[in-house]
């Protein structure tokens, strides 16, 4: 089964700079997302990250910062490259900003 099987929100293509911060570290990253969902995200990272590390992140939506934080639940090695593609799942979001991205969402599959 592979990961799209699995997915339990629809994604949407989703390029914009994101910043994330690995909690209890001091500074925060800046990566491109590659997609969204209400569950989570996706980037690809200069470095690895475990699976289960917490990140407190800041995603631009409309000039609307939103920032839940999340765990990573998928890391994987990018092939010939020292890159990693990273997937995100969201476990605490403020409601208005989950309304928020839903209905940015919903607005994309359109």
């Amino acid at each position: 089964m592979n990961k799209k099987e699995n997915r339990c929100f629809p994604r949407v293509d989703f390029h914009s700079k994101i910043s994330y911060q690995i909690r209890g570290k001091p500074d925060f990253n800046s990566v491109l997302s590659q997609d969204i969902s209400c569950g989570g995200l996706r980037f690809n990272n200069d470095s690895f990250i475990p699976t289960s590390t917490p990140v407190m992140l800041e995603i631009n939506i409309l000039d609307r910062i939103l920032r839940p934080v999340g765990k990573v639940a998928w890391s994987t090695p990018l092939a010939h490259s020292s890159r990693s593609q990273v997937g995100i799942e969201f476990v605490e979001f403020n409601v208005i900003e989950k309304n928020y991205l839903k209905e940015f969402v919903n607005l994309q599959l359109r």
